[in-house]
């Protein structure tokens, strides 16, 4: 009985009574015929290195000697000095000496003897062999982790895969058509055959193509025999597998090269993806920024048509700005800040310096530029508002000088040919004094207008210094209506001067039409003004401008009645002069020199006053009733603002919370992150409902809300510092997760790290100080004197930690540093080693060379960037493979 153990290593072993040799074949004779075939020219492909090899494989070993020499060639190690003699314990001795040798190297052998091995029991000498073949030829075969048995059945499989018909699943039906044996040649040695000529229907002829290759070109010794293989219906996998473990070993300096290959593949797909990320960064940055110049000059523009519908239309555009062309902006910058962290992580983590955009795409230059945007905005804005309240003030003026100018031409009318007239020269005396007195009441009621004038002049003033469009023909007439103030004055003081000389020859005064134009010329210009008081337009903002408005007019009111007895009494004397003409007769009596006005005129008037009282009550509560519902905005805005303001405020503090970390595991502090992105953009409905509500409020001109100290501009921005601040600090968990898991730190570590950094975090800003950065490290063990040198290490590490200069320290560059060491990275020395395998030891690498060991995009990829080789020894097309793994770790030309 032979029982062969499983070593320590796990290698594919066997264990076996005399009943399982039967049942495994080796008491097969088709299984022990190939074996016996394979295992000799197995031994024999060995010995011959030493000069010699063996016909009979159970006689040959059976003093033992050849055994010895068998076990010191595929070894390397010298065994002890064999017996010489010839006696029957002489070779027992030296069988035993090779079992024991065998049984120093791992392999428990139980059961089998030196008698059996020296008597030439077959089996045993089979099994023997086998242990050897597993020991020195397959043991050492490791793919992932695999080994043995295993190991080489997974390497055959990936070798074969892209070959048709080839599919290896064991070590005996599966090579059984030649196919598997060509396509192992073909995948190293391409040039020895054409696989696309082989047929699976030529099972003969594809072995022994591949046996006469393996044989003429690999120096791998034919053990198999195609005749037997094709024969048997399921041939011995030992045979097969000793066999294949040759190839392996013949091609195992492709294996090598395949390695090197796939760390260079590796490497090369970082700095790829690294590039793809650097050009996405700036073609992003790019295209914001550019949005950003294109947007501003617009944002400045403070030219406008002069008209309310002109500077209306260009705030409806600035609204469709804020709700439709800027919110993509603000989720663009976001992302650019992320794929920026995201991008700077990558690299520490592949022990890559840090991205340094091109000038003007700092992060910095993306915020300084973005914050001038919404400079521009809130600039603009309050543009807007102040032009649209100018305008609006210009409007009301240009219609109040236009109705104040047309009543003062309305009355001014005729008025110079009259203060030009001589009418009197030839009057009597009661004529010439009721001139005199008429001229006395026109004084009066020029007095009257003088304030009118004043008025107008100050309402053109006013529109001049608003920059009225059409303010020359605003000036024109308002200097043709002082000229001819001007001008009327002066031929008032002249007529006034004639009369008084006049007046010296004329005495008797008609008392009694004398009085009626002294209190009817005042009263009637009280009327005037009255009237133009109660059809005066106005314009308000607050409930208290209206409400005094409203208090002034009741004042107005409660003066009616003393103006209706003065209306009566004035009628009254009328009455008395219709009452004394009609009694005595006198002709003219009726006609008033002193006054144009009548009693008609002062009664008509008068009602067109009383008429007017009730059409000014309805405007003024129709105003009253829009200020009241202004009042309502501005409580549903501050109601609103008050609580969406603290929301906002509550949000960005919890979120600082979560980013200061020390709160559950990564994972969690993520998932909580998420949570509240939810939250607000759950919330977002809140944000449009005061949307609406402040668009009511600009579209009434409602220019201040003393309910609340919130305005739409700060929680605009604090909405989108909000949702910067959570796409931010979800990035940055992102990148501590990234960096924790490719450093293997644990939770406890990174709470430890994340500790000390809030410890010493001070001002609560996410970044350290560089003060701060050397207390946190000192802290954490980390020694730097303070000499110095110590000074010049410090500095070295805020070069890794900072290498843009910022001043301060991120946690996630803090946590980088303090675990990059102690992590496995490439080194631009492994790349080049790896080139050194695939270039066959060349200082120098041909494209050809490239194409054949690396995929088609990594091989450009390197051909397209390396340099001519400039050294000596080199050939045409040679490429400078050291340089070029060098600049792999160094800085990008983006």
């Amino acid at each position: 009985m032979v029982e062969v153990m499983m070593n320590s290593n796990g290698d594919y072993g066997y264990m076996e009574q005399e009943e399982e040799w039967e049942r495994e074949g080796l008491l097969d004779p088709a299984w022990e015929k190939q074996q016996r075939k394979t295992f000799t020219a197995w031994c024999n492909s060995h010995l011959r290195k030493a000069g010699t090899g063996i016909d009979n494989i159970e006689e040959d070993f059976r003093n033992g000697l050849k055994l010895m020499l068998l076990l010191e060639v595929i070894s390397g190690e010298t065994l002890p000095k064999p017996d010489r003699g010839k006696m029957r314990f002489h070779k027992i001795a030296n069988v035993n000496k090779a079992l024991d040798f065998i049984a120093s190297k791992g392999v428990k052998l139980v059961s089998i003897g030196a008698e059996e091995i020296v008597d030439g029991n077959v089996k045993m000498t089979l099994g023997m062999i086998w242990t050897i073949i597993l020991r020195f030829a397959i043991q050492d075969i490791s793919v992932e982790e695999m080994t043995a048995k295993e190991g080489l059945l997974l390497w055959c499989q990936r070798k074969t895969a892209p070959y048709k018909n080839v599919n290896v699943q064991n070590f005996h039906l599966s090579f059984k058509d030649g196919l598997a044996f060509c396509a192992l040649i073909h995948r190293h040695r391409p040039d020895l055959l054409d696989y696309s000529k082989l047929s699976k229907d030529n099972p003969l002829e594809n072995l022994n193509l591949a046996f006469d290759i393996a044989e003429k070109y690999l120096d791998i010794p034919r053990m198999l025999d195609p005749e037997d293989l094709i024969n048997t219906p399921k041939p011995d996998e030992r045979a097969i597998m000793t066999y294949v473990s040759c190839y392996y070993h013949a091609f195992q300096g492709a294996q090598q090269a395949e390695t090197a290959a796939n760390r260079i593949c590796k490497v090369l797909k970082v700095n790829q993806e690294n590039e793809r990320l650097m050009e996405e960064y700036e073609k992003l940055a790019s295209d914001l920024l550019e949005w950003i110049r294109r947007t501003l000059p617009w944002l400045e523009s403070r030219q406008t048509d002069n008209s309310l519908a002109g500077i209306q239309k260009k705030l409806d555009e600035y609204r469709q700005y804020r709700r439709k062309h800027k919110p993509p902006r603000v989720e663009q910058k976001a992302k650019l800040e992320t794929n920026f962290n995201t991008l700077q992580t990558k690299l520490r983590l592949s022990n890559r310096p840090a991205y340094m955009p091109t000038e003007g795409k700092m992060i910095s230059d993306i915020s300084n530029a973005w914050k001038g945007l919404e400079n521009g905005e809130k600039c603009f804005e309050e543009w807007l508002l102040a032009e649209m309240m100018r305008l609006e003030r210009i409007e009301h003026l240009v219609q109040k000088l236009k109705h104040k100018s047309d009543l003062h031409e309305a009355w001014t009318t005729g008025k110079e040919d009259m203060l030009a007239s001589q009418d009197f020269r030839n009057c009597r005396l009661a004529e010439v004094k009721a001139l005199k007195k008429k001229h006395e009441a026109f004084e009066s009621d020029l007095a009257a207008h003088q304030d009118r004038v004043e008025q107008i002049a100050a309402i053109a003033q006013e529109l001049n210094a608003l920059d009225y469009h059409d303010v020359a023909t605003i000036n024109a007439r308002c200097q043709r209506i002082c000229d001819q103030w001007d001008r009327l004055g002066s031929l008032t003081q002249v007529r006034r001067t004639a009369l008084e000389e006049a007046e010296k020859l004329l005495e008797k005064i008609d008392q009694l039409h004398l009085e009626f134009a002294k209190r009817a010329a005042p009263f009637n210009n009280w009327l005037d003004g009255a009237r133009e008081d109660l059809v005066d337009m106005f314009i308000v903002h607050t409930m208290e401008e209206i409400q005094g408005l409203i208090e002034a007019h009741e004042q107005f009111k409660a003066t009616l009645g003393e103006a209706d007895k003065e209306h009566l009494s004035i009628v009254g004397l009328y009455q008395q002069v219709q009452q004394i003409a009609q009694q005595h007769s006198i002709p003219g009596g009726l006609d008033n020199p002193y006054t144009s006005l009548t009693s008609k005129d002062i009664s008509s008037k008068w009602g067109d006053v009383k008429n007017l009282v009730p059409q000014r009550d309805g405007t003024l509560q129709a105003e009253l009733r829009k200020q009241q519902n202004n009042e309502m905005m501005r409580r549903q805005f501050a109601e609103k603002a008050n609580n969406i303001g603290p929301w906002i405020e509550a949000q960005m503090d919890a979120v600082a919370g979560i980013a200061m970390g020390m709160q559950g595991a990564l994972e969690d502090q993520l998932n909580r992150l998420k949570d509240y992105e939810q939250n607000v953009i759950a919330y977002k409905g809140h944000m449009d409902e005061l949307e609406k509500i402040h668009q009511g409020i600009q579209e009434g001109m409602i220019f201040e809300n003393r309910y609340t100290q919130y305005t739409m501009e700060t929680l605009r921005v604090g909405w989108e510092q909000l949702l910067t601040s959570i796409n931010r600090s979800i990035n940055e968990i992102e990148n501590q997760i990234l960096t924790r898991d490719s450093k293997g730190i644990t939770q406890e570590q990174l709470n430890e790290y994340r500790a000390s950094f809030n410890y010493f975090d001070k001002n609560k800003l996410a970044k350290l100080s560089p003060e701060e950065f050397k207390s946190c490290l000192v802290s954490l063990g980390y020694s730097i004197g303070k000499d110095k040198q110590g000074e010049i290490e410090f500095q070295r590490i805020m070069a890794i930690v900072d290498p843009n200069g910022s001043g301060g320290v991120m946690f996630d560059a803090f946590l980088d540093f303090m675990t990059r060491e102690s992590t496995d990275t490439d080194t631009a020395e492994q790349v080049i080693d790896s080139f050194r395998i695939l270039a066959a030891d060349k200082p120098y690498i041909l494209a050809d060379e490239l194409r054949r060991e690396l995929p088609p995009d990594q091989a450009e990829y390197c051909i397209q960037r390396m340099q001519p080789y400039a050294g000596p020894d080199g050939v045409a097309g040679a490429l400078d493979y050291m340089s070029f793994s060098t600049a792999l770790y160094g800085e990008s030309d983006l």
